[in-house]
């Protein structure tokens, strides 16, 4: 019965595992530039100091969903989303370069830019600082910022940065715990000329929340299955030991 019991409790265990995915997953349904997580499991044999007779399930997240979510046209100067394949460089926390796909940038005080969770846009030269107070600032589709100086009459447009598009191998990047995402090897992208962007327009989320709740569903009844397992081999084992004290 320990085979039994064993096989339904690891599988009861990664059920939890992936209902947390796809429960993350529909939380960023409607956050901007999110992309849904996958979720898959396999049977993993458990090797010890005998044979590998015990077979455990293992939940895991082997990729991303990369593919490209709504435009919401917002019309606010400093949203921007970008067409097809390409990511925005950010800087996080620590100061490394991160990817991200949200573009609802804001202004700090200092006029650095910033995503919604204070991470900082990269330019071509590092963070970008805007010149404030801002006046009919424009993000032309390759990503150069433009402002008219304070006073300068309405025809000038001056250019003060351009945010970094880079366009990395989807295979060289990874998922971090903050939700940003990061080259495997930790090195430092080059810009890319060919991805474009979109002003003022956000890119949603790709979270499919009908197909989400019907997995969850689905793992729910799993889990239930399991559970009634483990307790199938509860019965099994019980009745086993009553046969030998007969005996």
């Amino acid at each position: 019965m320990d085979k039994l019991l064993y096989i339904a409790a690891s599988g009861a265990k990664q059920d939890l595992l992936a209902t947390g995915i796809k429960a993350n997953n529909l939380a960023n349904a409607q956050t901007s530039g999110f992309k849904a997580q996958l979720e898959q499991a396999r049977a993993m044999p458990a090797y010890g100091e005998g044979l590998p007779t015990r077979v455990f399930s293992m939940t895991e997240s082997p990729s991303n969903n990369y593919e490209g979510g709504a435009m919401v046209q917002t019309g606010r100067d400093l949203d921007v989303a970008i067409q097809g394949n390409g990511w925005f460089a950010m800087q996080d926390p620590a100061g490394n370069e991160a990817l991200s796909r949200d573009g609802s940038f804001q202004l700090g005080p200092d006029g650095v830019l910033t995503d919604m969770h204070g991470n900082i846009a990269m330019g071509d030269n590092g963070p970008i600082y805007l010149p404030v107070p801002l006046d009919n600032l424009n993000i032309a589709s390759d990503g150069t910022i433009s402002v008219r100086p304070v006073g300068a009459p309405e025809t000038v447009s001056q250019e003060v940065g351009r945010l970094k598009l880079v366009n990395p191998d989807l295979k060289s990047i990874q998922r971090g715990d903050d939700g940003l995402f990061r080259t495997k090897d930790g090195n430092i992208l080059n810009a890319d000329p060919q991805v474009q962007v979109r002003s003022g327009m956000v890119e949603g989320s790709n979270v499919n929340a009908v197909n989400e709740m019907v997995d969850m569903i689905s793992l729910q009844r799993h889990y239930e299955m399991q559970v009634k397992m483990m307790k199938k081999a509860d019965e099994l084992a019980s009745q086993g030991n009553m046969l030998l004290r007969i005996l």
